[in-house]
Order: structure tokens, then C-alpha cells, then sequence
């Protein structure tokens, strides 16, 4: 698809510019809304992938941007999942799968991103607990491969770990997420670009799409910017290309 072609779907522009601000009002890049988003414009999966790990890593950076300038960044938390993720998510890259697999897997993890969204997953709890070393490079490993495998930064499932086992707060688990988001996208595509891969031209003029919904949505999800309704909204979105998925598959 030609970026003539893209601009063409204005409905498409905005519904990109939307997901990219609603991820990164919680930290996330958005890859999995993007790629739900091409899949239901029915993109090749040769698109898919990389434009949506060059996205997360646009928007990612921006959202940990604004939290890390908010001091809800925390080291402690961020390490022990990157040391693992990192290099998965680069072998994740660098792996191919089948049209029909890659489908699956992808609305599998578009599952996790509908629940996210509505709330019935990472609810914080309110004793913070020690990370569990041990656990937490194993989480990362599983989640780095997966991410570079069908194109993600991974924060759809970070988040809710995070959460749910009480190692952060919700402001705490958006600013780490932001950041493994970024590392693990860069990683992808390095590992996606080194047996061969190229990036789509057509796919840069959604850059700047992306770069606004992504600065807006940084910016009042680190002020406490509530975005039930519109996040209610994407979450139906997500679901309807969730199905086009398994049906295609």
C-alpha cells in the first residue's frame, strides 16, 4: 500500500492518531492497535511489523519521555525484565512465521491489550511488594520474544504483571512499560532488519500521524488525563479486529 493509498483512509489516519494517544496515555507505543488497526485495512503482514515496531518506538520514547520527566520512572523495576527481553525480543525479530500463525498469535496478544484497556487486568494494589528477580527475568524473556516475533514492544502484557503481582503503581508500571516498549522495539527491528527485512517507504508519512496522538497523549496521561470513554471506544475496535483475525486466520 503506497502512502497515496494511505492518505486516502482518512478514517484510518484518525484512528491512528487516537491509538497512539490512548497508548501512550499508560505508557504503551500502541504497536498492537496499529497492527490491529492495518490488519483490519487489510495490509500485508510484510507491512505490519516493522512500520508498527518503528511506531512503538516513536510514541514509546515520548510517553517515557513525559513520566521519566514526572519522576515515576523506576531502575529497579525496568532492569530485570530488559536484561532478559532485550535479546528475545531481537531473536523474536529476527524469526519469521507463516501468515496464518503470525494472525493467531497476533490476536491472542490483541486479547490482552482489549482487557488492559477496559480494566480487568493490573489493578494496583495498595502494599508495593520487591520485584522477584528470578521471575521477572523469565516474564521478560517470554515477553521479548513474542514482542519481536509479530511486532510489539510487549507493555500490553507487562503492564498487567507489573500490577497485578503489586512490584509498582499504575503512574510507576506506565513509565517502565514505556521504557521496555522502546528498548524491545529497537531491538525487533535490528533483529528484523538483519535477515533482510526492509521498512516499508510508505509507511513513513504515518510517522507524523503517530508523533502527534502519541505527544498529546504523553503529555495528559502523566498530568492523571482520564480517557475511560474513548479508551472504551478502541477497546471495540481492537475486539472487532480481534475477530477478522481468528476468521481469517
Amino acid at each position: 500500500m503506497t502512502a497515496v493509498h494511505l492518505f486516502d483512509t482518512p478514517l484510518l489516519l484518525l484512528l491512528l492518531a487516537i491509538v497512539a494517544f490512548l497508548y501512550a496515555c499508560v505508557g504503551h507505543g500502541g504497536a498492537s492497535g496499529y497492527l490491529a488497526l492495518m490488519s483490519a485495512f487489510a495490509f500485508p503482514v510484510t507491512f505490519m511489523k516493522p512500520t508498527a515496531l518503528v511506531l512503538n518506538i516513536l510514541v514509546s520514547g515520548i510517553a517515557f519521555y513525559f513520566y521519566y520527566r514526572e519522576k515515576k520512572f523506576k531502575w529497579n523495576l525496568f532492569y530485570p525484565f530488559a536484561i532478559t527481553s532485550v535479546p528475545f525480543s531481537f531473536l523474536g525479530g529476527y524469526l519469521t512465521v507463516s501468515t496464518f500463525y503470525y494472525k493467531i498469535i497476533l490476536a491472542t496478544a490483541l486479547i490482552f491489550a482489549v482487557m488492559r484497556l477496559l480494566g480487568l487486568l493490573g489493578k494496583t494494589k495498595e502494599e508495593i511488594t520487591p520485584v522477584n528477580i528470578y521471575l521477572a527475568l523469565f516474564v521478560g524473556a517470554v515477553i521479548g520474544l513474542l514482542s519481536g516475533l509479530i511486532g510489539i514492544g510487549g507493555g500490553i502484557i507487562l503492564s498487567p504483571v507489573i500490577l497485578l503481582l503489586g512490584w509498582g503503581t499504575m503512574k510507576e508500571t506506565a513509565a517502565v512499560s514505556a521504557l521496555f516498549i522502546f528498548v524491545n522495539s529497537i531491538s525487533g527491528i535490528s533483529g528484523f532488519l538483519l535477515q533482510g527485512g526492509l521498512l516499508p517507504e510508505s509507511s513513513l508519512p504515518l510517522i507524523a500521524i503517530v508523533f502527534i496522538g502519541g505527544f498529546f497523549g504523553a503529555y495528559y496521561g502523566s498530568k492523571k488525563f482520564n480517557t475511560l470513554v474513548l479508551r472504551n471506544v478502541l477497546a471495540v475496535v481492537l475486539s472487532i479486529a480481534i475477530y477478522k483475525l481468528y476468521v481469517t486466520a
